[in-house]
């Protein structure tokens, strides 16, 4: 028998985070659906012109536009779909492309993205009689692979994101323990009459919707997993809590205000690089009916609420996870092929975005309040996201991308880092109380289309001869209709048993007539009685070599059976062996469990503490650019200031170099006039000092005259002007024995010209008066004049003309 899991490691492919430049990339999918208005009478502000162009325009009481008027915005999208357009035609273009790349394995991620009440869970899950997106792409994908599924637990999850692979003796084993054991999920019933009822309108299977092109020498199973993002936290939806036997509805959602929400899972990295929810619940399912049970358990558990914008509000992000596995049939086209390398992975995100909305509109309060903010901000992040890697591959740039801000974008980072294909249905709700909601969604759309990822590679082909699984059932047919000809394999084995029984009575000597006609006849019995002798003795001869045969048979037998034992022993010691190796590893598999979930611990403490550095960078990031921009202003207001000082001190320099040339010349004129005047009294005085005394007649005193013009020291003629004592102190004092007499004369008389002769001089009674008075004005006039002034004799002669101040 061979070992349920090969313990062979599959090869560990490089990070698809950065893909070359050669792989070919296709732009995100956006697709638009627009929602018909309740009542049919209310206003509308979004119209669809075309098949792919769609315009809004401001509803009345909006604000207009500077100069008056509307502004009607058109917004392009790949396709879109009317308020008449059906589930089966959305279906057709955007869901069946996903689901013929998940059969080729191929990943795919399709979310809905809208305002509060504009349609996204409808459009996802459907209504009664109308099924949407969601089980017509399970109907689709069980259509096309219904006749080539394993069987149960051949495929079996390994808890990382992996798969492993078991042959069907091991899988049956684990089927019947898994029955004895009470059924956590059970399974749906096939029969449609004893489904749910709540759920049956919505499940439409058609024949007709598959995959054509399917691999038929390959097996496939489907595992589902649904969780939920709660304000920023991993729910799984399908997880079972052991109900209390004392109180069994203790801990019913719905029922009980007291409901605990399960644990919150976390999310991990696998061996390719991908994002995965660790610990998160894996159903094995194998129709329709079975998945759509599933997902319809997990959404009752999904936290909704009522608002004022929607009876009905989703409060989280729901996510369901469609995983399908397969691996190539063996050569001879019967078992699965027992290499774990060989098993190809691929799944398809189904993802219903909890609506953005405000809260000033919804009347939030409370946990409403806290939800509607953790949405807002999980819807912001994915924005922000997708925003830089349109910068990055539009601009070059190598910006790092915000997947860890939230636990939304960080799930899906390997599809818009990686491989596959990503498609997004914008819904939209007409009225006009939507449009400020819907003109920010519809500019994030718009910016999506930008966006590329990289086209998905065919997966590598297994390298055995295709038709195999075909040849393989055509044998079995043919070797049972060439049995059931021969008459079958147990008729076939009596006849041999017979023909071999006939040999061995051939082998006897046959027996003489047994009459007897007469009673003294001695010959037939003793003939008959030589027969049977000889036929005794052949049988004793038969015996006894059947008896030989029989010990040398049982002694082979026995020399089996020790060489069997022996093989048993050497294979017990091996399983024993084995055993304490299996034990050694899982110890060592706990120790590393143990130790990746105290890494795990750490990282998400060096993640959260990761966030608040990155919050702090970008803060302060934007504070550093708000200072700069906040110093380039000044230093160009600074600029300009200089300049502007710049060009007045060059003109003040000007006006005070032409107003210092002016003053200077003005100083020197007034310096040469002072230098003038100053020469003109200093001429006057030299011709009154040198001028003879003897001559001048002293002028009779008057009233005016009385103070002293000019001192005049009279000296008496007395050679001892006192006498010294010694006084008692040592000291000397002078007495004082003769008297100097100060007497004031009137200055000579006389003009500016001197007398040549004495001869010339007029009577002195006659030049008393004149001369006296012509040396005092000439006198009074030489001390009052100022430099400058016009009285001045002889200006206009002997001085230039003042420069008038401009």
């Amino acid at each position: 028998m061979k070992s349920a899991m090969r313990p062979v490691k599959p090869p560990r492919r490089l990070p698809p985070k950065k893909p070359s430049s050669t792989n070919q990339k296709d732009p995100v999918g956006v697709y638009c659906r627009v929602r018909p208005l309740s009542p049919p009478d209310q206003e509308c502000c979004i119209e669809v012109i075309n098949e792919s162009l769609l315009q809004l325009h401001p509803p009345d009481g909006c604000k207009v536009n500077r100069n008056g008027e509307y502004k009607e915005t058109q917004y392009s999208f790949k396709q879109v779909f009317g308020t008449q357009v059906t589930q089966n035609e959305l279906f057709d273009v955007v869901s069946k492309p996903l689901v013929e790349d998940l059969i080729r394995a191929k990943n795919g991620l399709l979310f809905t993205y809208g305002v509060t009440g504009s349609g996204k869970t409808h459009t996802m899950t459907g209504s009664p009689g109308d099924g949407g997106l969601l089980p017509r792409c399970l109907s689709m994908i069980f259509n096309s692979i219904g006749n080539f599924q394993a069987k149960r637990y051949v495929f079996k999850p390994d808890e990382k994101n992996g798969m492993d692979v078991q042959n069907e003796v091991d899988a049956l084993l684990e089927r019947q323990k898994k029955e004895i054991q009470p059924q956590v999920i059970p399974r749906t019933p096939m029969s449609r009459q004893r489904m749910d009822p709540e759920f049956a309108d919505m499940i439409n299977i058609q024949e007709h919707c598959k995959v054509e092109d399917v691999d038929e020498d390959s097996v496939y199973s489907v595992f589902v997993s649904y969780i939920e993002i709660y304000n920023n936290y991993i729910y799984d939806l399908l997880e079972e809590i052991p109900l209390d036997p004392i109180k069994p509805k203790w801990n019913t959602p719905g029922r009980n205000a007291d409901f605990i929400p399960p644990q919150s899972r976390i999310l991990r990295e696998d061996l390719n690089h991908n994002m995965y929810v660790a610990g998160c619940t894996e159903v094995e399912v194998k129709s329709t009916e079975e998945a759509f049970d599933v997902f319809w358990k997990g959404q009752k558990r999904r936290r909704i609420a009522n608002t004022q914008l929607n009876r009905e509000s989703s409060r989280s992000h729901s996510v369901f996870i469609i995983k399908l596995a397969q691996a190539p049939l063996d050569a001879d086209g019967d078992n699965i092929l027992q290499e774990r390398e060989q098993i190809t992975l691929s799944q398809l995100s189904l993802v219903d975005l909890a609506g953005s909305e405000r809260t000033n509109r919804t009347k939030a309060e409370g946990n409403r309040l806290r939800e509607a903010g953790n949405i807002n901000q999980s819807l912001m992040t994915l924005r922000t996201c997708i925003e830089v890697l349109r910068e990055n591959q539009l601009c070059g740039t190598n910006k790092m991308v915000p997947y860890r801000d939230s636990k939304l974008t960080h799930l899906f980072k390997n599809y818009f880092d990686g491989e596959g294909k990503v498609r997004m249905i914008v819904c939209v709700n007409p009225k006009a109380d939507d449009y400020e909601e819907s003109l920010q969604v519809m500019r994030f759309a718009e910016m999506t289309q930008e966006v590329e990822v990289a086209r998905p590679v065919d997966k590598p082909i297994c390298g055995l001869t295709p038709g195999r699984r075909y040849r393989n059932q055509a044998f079995k047919e043919e070797l049972t209709r060439r049995l059931e000809d021969r008459g079958g394999p147990i008729n076939g084995g009596d006849a041999e048993d017979q023909a071999v029984v006939e040999i061995l009575i051939q082998s006897f000597p046959p027996l003489p007539s047994c009459e007897l006609l007469d009673a003294n006849d001695d010959q037939t019995l003793p003939k008959l009685i030589e027969v049977l002798e000889k036929r005794r003795r052949i049988r004793q001869m038969m015996a006894e070599e059947f008896n030989k045969n029989v010990c040398t048979f049982r002694a082979m037998l026995q020399d089996l059976n020790g060489v069997v034992t022996a093989k048993e022993n050497f294979a017990q010691g091996k399983m024993t062996e084995k055993d304490k190796m299996i034990a050694s590893q899982k110890s060592e598999i706990d120790r590393l469990d143990k130790k990746i979930k105290t890494l795990e611990y750490k990282i998400d403490i060096l993640e959260k503490t990761t966030t608040i550095y990155e919050d702090e960078k970008r803060t302060m990031q934007q504070d550093l650019d708000n200072h700069q921009h906040k110093l380039q202003r000044q230093l160009s207001d600074k600029r300009r200031l200089e300049a502007r000082l710049q060009g007045m001190m060059t003109d003040n320099a000007m006006k005070w170099e032409k107003e210092c040339e002016r003053r200077v010349a003005a100083k020197q004129i007034e310096m040469q006039n002072k230098l003038w005047v100053k020469d003109e009294k200093l001429k006057q005085l030299k011709a009154i000092v040198t001028e003879t005394k003897s001559d001048k007649p002293e002028r009779p005193p008057r009233e005016k005259d009385r103070e002293p013009r000019v001192p005049v020291r009279s000296v008496s003629p007395s050679p001892a002007p006192g006498d010294v004592f010694k006084t008692r102190g040592g000291g000397q004092s002078v007495q004082f024995t003769d008297i100097e007499t100060l007497r004031q004369q009137s200055p000579p008389s006389g003009g500016r010209k001197r007398r040549s002769s004495p001869s010339n001089q007029p009577p002195q009674a006659e030049t008393t008066d004149s001369e006296w008075t012509d040396v005092e004005t000439r006198c009074s006039v030489a001390v009052e004049m100022r430099a400058g002034s016009n009285l001045g004799p002889g200006y206009e002669h002997h001085a230039m003309s003042k420069r008038r101040r401009p």
